[in-house]
């Protein structure tokens, strides 16, 4: 080889090595400034909750700057799309729950895609829906509340806090399980759905158990199931989907975390095991199993198992039922 390409060669090793060294080097010094976690929801719901007790845990016990950002709306799209374009450096995570993985269905111009543009962190907790319904609904279980269904076809309906919430996807699962025909009644902000149930203005909802526990217990509302495998302790004397016959309906509301696609797995995995760390608190699950929030935690890759199939499901969902935006 000639002294030239010897030289050459030396120039071209030289250069390559910084590219080599950038993420192991990155991660070294990460985190040097201001972490933000875009919530896709707006302040006091159940992501957003979450995000707040689990960025407390970060300051506290690495030392971190972590904030929130909310940027509600577009089935949780705005607040995707904000963290998919931002720089893949690790200052910016998406804090998703279940309706964003119905969004490509949903919203198909909406340019987010979240098998495609995002890099997975970790699933932090599950939460699970009750099936309430107005107090003088006479029925006491799930069976019952079908046959009503189907003896008046087209004559009953069921809330949600809006469409493609969690309490909208499910009611929609829920209708695509039992063949039944009923309108699907959307509101812009859940306390007045609750009150409009206990009033008698519709006539069953699906949601979150956390602000409908006393409310059962008082007699304004009559649960019937919760969403969840098994019974919960919240509602230990309500039965689940599963204990009626409607495994499908096994399905839970979620909160997990996730990067632009392309952040150094060096980040990835420090901030994993950081959350991890967080929720395993003992004070931290507490926190969160008061709100109704079961702790989960794993790999990266365990969730990005999760999302995959989340995507299928409640996209499959959206076009069996043919569900619209409106």
């Amino acid at each position: 080889m000639t002294p030239s390409n010897l030289r050459t060669l030396a120039l071209g090793l030289l250069t390559a090595l910084p590219l080599v060294a950038t993420g192991p080097l990155q991660a070294q010094t990460w985190p040097d400034r201001t972490i933000r976690i875009v919530v896709g929801t707006a302040p006091s719901t159940p992501t957003d909750i979450v995000s707040r007790i689990i960025a407390g845990e970060l300051q506290k016990s690495e030392g971190w700057t972590v904030i929130i950002e909310n940027k509600p709306g577009a089935v949780n799209t705005l607040g995707a799309r904000e963290v998919a374009q931002a720089p893949a450096d690790g200052y910016s995570i998406f804090a998703a729950s279940m309706p964003i993985t119905a969004a490509g269905a949903l919203l198909p111009n909406s340019q987010v895609d979240m098998v495609r543009d995002f890099t997975p962190i970790i699933k932090a907790t599950v939460s699970y829906n009750a099936l309430v319904t107005k107090p003088t609904l006479q029925v006491n279980s799930m069976k019952e509340l079908v046959e009503m269904m189907k003896k008046n076809p087209g004559k009953m309906n069921y809330s949600s806090g809006g469409y493609g919430t969690p309490a909208h996807l499910v009611g929609e699962l829920f209708k695509l399980e039992t063949k039944v025909d009923v309108a699907h009644v959307p509101y812009q902000m859940i306390p007045q759905a609750i009150q409009d149930l206990i009033g008698g203005v519709n006539d069953y909802m699906f949601i979150t158990t956390l602000p409908v526990v006393e409310l059962v217990a008082a007699g304004k509302l009559k649960a019937l199931a919760v969403t969840a495998p098994k019974p919960l302790a919240s509602f230990k004397d309500v039965p689940s989907v599963v204990d009626q016959g409607y495994p499908a309906l096994a399905v839970a509301d979620w909160v997990g975390f996730l990067m632009r696609q392309g952040t150094s797995p060096e980040i990835v995995n420090k901030i994993n095991a950081a959350m991890n760390k967080a929720i395993a608190n003992p004070a931290v699950r507490d926190t969160l199993e008061r709100i109704g929030a079961e702790v989960q935690g794993g790999t990266p890759a365990d969730f990005g198992a999760f999302v995959k199939a989340q995507v299928t499901q409640w996209e499959g969902v959206v076009k069996q039922a043919n569900i619209k935006m409106q």
